[in-house]
């Protein structure tokens, strides 16, 4: 099938299985993640030793970068796609039969690379669904992953209140996932792939992309602050009681996911560039309101502000690379996330730094920085098309 030849019914089609292999991301993610206190309990670990154990997961993710790039340009994308999401699922099935911290770090390290691998295939693939239409529909696929991971968060809970084990929880949703894999795969695109010189294997993307990459990393490094520190800032900024600190992190969620579901409407009106550079103002003045005004009603305007601001980031840069001449769309998603992870990674510790020599204030009006980052970035970029 051929973007030229693909049939209204056919693009619909496309459409609705690309979406459920974003669902099937997000929940299984969320399923591990929902997990992780009873996993701690299980194997005795303390805070230092869990965090230990967790790094695992996203060395496995960036070391897996370059692979998934060369695998997409050598072989058909949705193999690639159907193939990272069993070993996702059957990972996950093995985690909740770790008896040891090594057979845990084993697994979190496989489970890292092989997210690796069905995200970027599973992005590559809405880049090629997205050539179908003339309208942005990129942002609403993020838009079910994060819904997906409400979902299976709201399940983890339900099994941890009834005390099924991990084992019997992750093994229930990975067979039920490789079901959905298996049976919605005749729904996705025949991407041929576009074979791609030989780069070294952390090249930094080609210069046509490399300010979508360093928006990527401004925008990843935003995202995973909030994810890390939200919660906490609530907590020993704001003052809240402990038991409702995880408010933060919840006032953030919902106004990502909200806005990555609004998001394609308000692109198909005013353009990429003009939504990219209001993303990157929203992150900038809503962690500003957080740093400056440390009280719960301003603290959680902001935080609306910054989830407005990153939820659509990605998806745009993702559909912007997609439309390089000279690399496939998996080779140039690729490159770009090993620098956006980049930011995903350093910036949340360097956040603690900061807080542990000054206070999270200072740490959340730094970070602020990468909102105006976004902007600027933007205006100096040539090849971003409207």
């Amino acid at each position: 099938m051929t973007y030229q030849t693909a049939s209204i019914a056919n693009q619909a089609k496309l459409r609705i299985g690309n979406a459920v292999f974003f669902f099937i991301s997000g929940f299984s993610y969320a399923s591990w993640a929902s997990r992780i206190p009873t996993i701690q309990t299980q194997l005795h670990l303390n805070e230092a030793q869990l965090g230990l154990v967790l790094f695992a997961l996203p060395i496995g993710l960036i070391l897996m970068l370059p692979f998934t790039g060369r695998l997409l340009s050598i072989y058909n994308g949705r193999v690639v796609l159907l193939v990272g999401a069993l070993i996702i699922n059957v990972v996950l099935s093995m985690i909740g039969f770790a008896q040891t911290v090594w057979e845990l770090v084993i697994t979190l390290f496989c489970l890292g690379a092989a997210r690796n691998l069905f995200n970027i295939s599973v992005n590559a693939q809405a880049v090629a669904v997205q050539k179908l239409y003339d309208k942005s529909i990129m942002a609403t696929f993020h838009g079910i992953w994060s819904l997906a991971g409400f979902a299976g968060a709201a399940v983890g809970y339900v099994m941890v209140y009834y005390g099924i084990v991990p084992k019997y929880h992750f093994l229930a949703v990975s067979m039920a996932m490789i079901l959905f894999s298996l049976y919605f795969f005749r729904h996705t695109m025949d991407d041929k792939p576009m074979p791609q010189p030989k780069r070294k294997p952390f090249a930094l993307p080609e210069k046509s992309l490399l300010n979508f990459s360093f928006i990527c990393f401004a925008s990843m490094a935003c995202e995973n602050t909030m994810y890390d520190w939200s919660g906490i800032y609530f907590e020993r900024a704001v003052h809240v009681a402990k038991s409702s600190a995880t408010a933060g992190f919840v006032i953030y969620m919902t106004a990502m996911t909200a806005g990555r579901f609004v998001g394609d409407r308000v692109i198909n009106k005013f353009g990429l560039q003009t939504v990219l550079k209001l993303s990157g103002v929203l992150i900038c003045v809503g962690l500003l309101i957080a740093a400056l005004l440390p009280y719960l009603i301003p603290c959680s305007i902001g935080f609306i502000l910054v989830g407005l601001g990153v939820s659509c980031i990605v998806p745009m840069v993702f559909q912007m690379a997609g439309k390089s001449t000279t690399m496939s769309s998996g080779s140039a998603l690729a490159a770009i996330s090993t620098v956006g992870y980049i930011g995903f990674l350093l910036i949340p510790p360097f956040v603690g730094f900061v807080a542990q020599a000054f206070n999270l204030r200072w740490s959340f009006g730094i970070v602020a920085l990468f909102g105006a980052l976004v902007v600027w970035l933007m205006r100096q970029s040539r090849s971003a098309t409207a």
